[in-house]
């Protein structure tokens, strides 16, 4: 089911399966900024990443000596969230462990993830709850992709992100099955600005670690239009499209990254992985400011 926030010149739409983020347009212009999921190219919109981020080696992780399967990105996405707080500007989504989850990640978890529209601005917050006697290990993510280009008549190659602070980046490339290969290959130097390239998208996402930044705005060199994100706590940070002339672009703030080509498949192990005590709660918020 779809739910809505709106105030005076944006709607926001979220879908109760994978508490997925569909829409965010600007009224007065019609001007809609989520990418809508043509299943011809790429068929989501926002996915939320929960509880892997990325690939896992032969799609398996052990834990205490068992082995359970898990496919990239995770079940959330794909699970019917419940909506527990529905306010004004605010809507907020809950996720619980099941039978069904139990089968391949061995945790008791609540996950919350909340939406709130304040002027032009939209925040996710992402909550995750140890429910379980024992350490939790996980990882989130988020996955927006956005239109590229904004307007009619733009090329993609008008686009641009930059980033708040100035960057020396290296991507970490991945393999043909979307782990990290252990190689790397320099994107930036001493810049702000990434210009964005269909070709960058061949060998995959561009996947950074260590940035200085926790902001970057997405624009263009035709028009003032700018797409602000902001993603403090988040480690690691995704750019990624389909490979060919896709008109959208994911910009995807991680706590957890794909494993890495021939590592031992230990969950305590993998990078980035985030080890949550009972009952205690892991919380992480991005936003997306369209200005």
């Amino acid at each position: 089911m779809l739910y809505y926030l709106q105030n005076y010149n944006f709607k926001v739409g979220v879908e109760s399966k994978g508490a997925e983020l569909q829409h965010f347009v600007k009224l007065d212009e019609g001007l809609e900024f989520i990418w809508q999921a043509d299943p011809e190219i790429w068929g989501s919109h926002a996915p939320n990443l929960f509880p892997i981020v990325g690939e896992l080696p032969e799609g398996t992780y052990t834990y205490e000596d068992e082995i359970f399967a898990l496919k990239r990105h995770g079940f959330a996405r794909h699970k019917e969230f419940k909506l527990i707080e529905e306010e004004e500007d605010k809507l907020v989504f809950e996720l619980e462990d099941d039978e069904e989850t139990l089968q391949v990640y061995p945790f008791k978890f609540r996950l919350l993830i909340a939406y709130k529209l304040e002027n032009n601005k939209l925040s996710v917050t992402n909550q995750v709850l140890n429910r379980d006697k024992k350490g939790m290990y996980f990882s989130i993510g988020g996955h927006p992709g956005f239109n590229v280009p904004f307007y009619g008549g733009e090329r993609y190659e008008d686009y641009f992100i930059e980033f708040e602070k100035e960057e020396t980046l290296h991507r970490y490339l991945l393999t043909d099955g979307g782990l990290q290969s252990g190689d790397t290959e320099k994107v930036l130097e001493h810049e702000r600005v990434l210009p964005l390239k269909h070709s960058y998208f061949e060998k995959d996402a561009l996947v950074f670690k260590s940035l200085n930044s926790d902001k970057l705005s997405l624009g263009s060199r035709t028009n003032q239009r700018r797409i602000e994100m902001t993603f403090e706590g988040f480690p690691y940070l995704g750019i990624w499209a389909k490979p060919g002339p896709s008109p959208y672009v994911c910009i995807e703030p991680w706590c957890g990254i794909a494993g890495r080509d021939g590592e031992s498949g230990e969950i305590d192990k993998k990078e980035g992985i985030n080890l949550l005590s009972p009952k205690h709660v892991f919380e992480r918020t991005f936003t997306m400011e369209i200005l």
